[in-house]
């Protein structure tokens, strides 16, 4: 009887995504083998700064490439033996403590056999030519602020050969490794949300920067730019416009630049411009509010500001007294808006998309102060009200976005009161916003009209002064006239402190009031 054999299934053929996540996935499962990293705080900077040196390699591999074909000579980024290549590469190559002390020790033993300064010592050493800002000072930059946690070399390297199986000298490899990175990027954001850092949901970065629509040729800075959500969407924004060679070199060269003075978000920052495509980030890795206001001059100011700068908080008295003594607040968005202010470009050159707390709206003293400032100075055209439950897991408070330029003082103010959709009572992690959430508000946002969503208000009703035209009282929250629900939607740990806050300044009037009788007793 004759036998037919069996032909072996042959195996299925990962897709690029497919593929790059198993990497991911396999360096994540080995480093939480590792005693000296606790949960994905530390994992994820980890993994991303091995990433960070193997695109950077490949980047160096590709313009080599380019140089030796045009006949020019071509000076890399990182020398010998400190590349990828020479270190990490070799999948049975240095390994365990030899490793570890390459990359940390001030001297060491490199894989070439020589003795010289440490890996890391190395990068931080770095600095571009003639006083330039370029690719080498980024480098140095991002490692001042890390260090390196894992205890074991040899898992070290297991994760090492793994991304050593990314190749970002493929273009498609690249865009894929983008799109997980934004999913790393988001797991971090839920990690370090108990830390007080409140991360924009991607719907509401893309918004802003559409309606806001930045031009190339124009500035755009995020001086509180976190992981950079808002410079990569304006950057991908702009790249749509960059159809010449030179349009393209002002895209890299002139158009983006940030602010994070905090080591992580710096560093993920750095890698997520850069697998987007822009070659040098400009972020300062500086607190944007150690400036003194009043020193800020035309060359600081830019065309276009996109930011959610964090909310609450408190600054130390010497980044306070950088602000003029009657607009000094504790409260950290109010001291960036008045920078944001500061920082755009007069006669109708600049414009700003800012996320403000509920509380910025109806907040009086100080807040009064600074939103008169807007009003008198800015035109605040547009307020969209956002509801609760949009920052979760961070926050439920509900947050306002605001939109203004310098095209003159305030006139009327529009409202768009953003709905929740059908059947929801508020956002969570689990059924966060959604983009087309927004349709509604980007049909209306060329053609205005008053409906039951929209309404207008005359600014010149909003701000109270008394006998002496000090300003006394300057509410934006103004609620939608047409609806019939005109409960407090804010959350019930917001009313509280609302309420204590406004205790507590009731309490400081009167201590000025006994102050005062007593130096006329």
């Amino acid at each position: 009887m004759a036998t037919t054999a069996r032909k072996k299934a042959a195996p299925k053929q990962l897709t690029t995504a497919q593929r790059l996540d198993s990497i991911i996935k396999s360096a994540r499962k080995m480093m939480r083998k590792d005693k000296g990293l606790n949960g994905d705080l530390d994992r994820l900077p980890m993994l991303t700064w091995i990433m960070f040196l193997k695109f950077l390699d490949d980047m160096e591999k590709i313009e080599e490439g380019r140089a030796d074909l045009a006949g020019k000579d071509y000076r890399p980024i990182i020398e010998a033996p400190y590349r990828w290549r020479d270190w990490a590469a070799d999948a049975d190559g240095i390994t365990g403590p030899d490793l570890l002390s390459f990359l940390v020790a001030e001297m060491a033993e490199r894989p070439d056999g020589t003795r010289g300064e440490g890996l890391f010592k190395y990068l931080r050493s770095l600095r571009g030519d003639n006083g330039r800002k370029e690719r080498r000072d980024v480098i140095a930059t991002v490692f001042q602020g890390f260090a390196n946690r894992m205890e074991s070399g040899y898992l070290l390297r297991d994760v090492v050969n793994l991304i050593d199986g990314i190749h970002f000298d493929s273009s498609e490899e690249v865009h894929t490794l983008g799109r997980l990175y934004e999913t790393l990027l988001r797991e971090m954001r839920d990690a370090a949300g108990d830390s007080g850092e409140f991360y924009t949901p991607r719907p509401v970065v893309r918004f802003m920067v559409e309606v806001t629509d930045p031009k190339l040729g124009e500035t755009i800075l995020d001086p509180a730019c976190g992981t950079g959500g808002f410079l990569t969407e304006a950057y991908l924004h702009l790249e749509r416009q960059a159809d010449t060679v030179e349009k393209r070199r002002v895209l890299q060269d002139e158009s983006v630049q940030g602010g994070e003075a905090k080591s992580l978000p710096f560093l993920l920052a750095q890698l997520n411009l850069l697998l987007h495509g822009l070659h040098a980030p400009r972020i300062d890795p500086g607190n944007s509010l150690r400036f003194r206001l009043a020193e800020i001059g035309e060359e600081q100011r830019v065309n276009v500001i996109l930011t959610n700068p964090p909310f609450g908080g408190e600054e130390e008295a010497g980044t306070l007294n950088n602000f003029p003594e009657d607009r000094r607040t504790a409260e950290t968005a109010l001291l960036f808006l008045q920078l944001i202010m500061r920082r755009l470009k007069r006669a109708g050159r600049g414009r700003a998309a800012v996320v403000v707390p509920h509380g910025t709206l109806f907040g009086d003293g100080i807040s009064a102060r600074i939103k008169a400032d807007l009003l008198e100075k800015f035109n605040l055209h547009t307020v969209v009200r956002l509801r609760e439950g949009v920052f979760a897991p961070y926050t439920d408070i509900p947050a306002n976005l605001i939109f203004f330029d310098t095209s003159g003082p305030t006139k009327d103010i529009w409202y768009y009161e953003l709905p929740l959709p059908e059947g929801r009572k508020k956002y969570s992690k689990t059924a966060p916003m959604a983009y087309e959430e927004f349709a509604g508000c980007l049909a209306w946002w060329n053609n205005r009209e008053e409906d039951e969503r929209a309404w207008k208000v005359s600014a010149a009703d909003l701000i109270q002064r008394d006998a002496q035209g000090r300003v006394t009282g300057c509410n934006l929250d103004i609620k939608n006239p047409h609806s019939g629900d005109v409960a407090d939607h804010r959350a019930p740990t917001e009313i509280v402190d609302a309420i204590i806050a406004q205790e507590k300044r009731i309490l400081g009037i009167m201590d000025e009031i006994k102050a005062a009788l007593a130096e006329l007793a």
